[in-house]
């Protein structure tokens, strides 16, 4: 559904504004904001906090600027409902090709957004 979402944008620049209008609407709060979950590599401050669920996680992520927020809103719709298999068969770069992102974005960006898949996927395979 994510994909066809972004299909449906032809100009880069309207890719950009979708992303963020999902950073706004992101559900994300400031409590997330410690060390401990800070994503590193991403040129800007971005954080992940994982849930473990019984049968998957529950992912919240925040950054302080709106492209990187909407790309992390990205990964956590992409991580809805799945399992930790699935996860771990996730590929950041992949998933900005598909959407159409992967030559949009910069890529300190695109670097950032892969750093927070390995992070994922390291605190997963603890």
């Amino acid at each position: 559904m994510l994909k066809e979402e972004f299909d449906i944008l032809d100009n880069p620049m309207d890719k950009y504004q979708y992303l963020i209008d999902m950073a706004k609407d992101s559900s994300a709060t400031d409590s997330i904001r410690m060390e401990e979950n800070l994503i590193k590599g991403c040129v800007s401050q971005a954080w992940m906090k994982v849930d473990f669920l019984n049968n998957g996680i529950r992912l919240v992520t925040d950054s302080d600027a709106l492209i990187v927020k909407g790309l992390l809103s990205i990964l956590e719709k992409i991580t809805k409902g799945i399992n930790n298999n699935e996860i771990n068969k996730i590929d950041g770069s992949q998933i900005l090709n598909d959407l159409g992102l992967g030559y949009s974005i910069s890529s300190q960006r695109t670097n950032g957004f892969i750093g927070a898949v390995s992070k994922l996927k390291g605190l997963l395979n603890k």
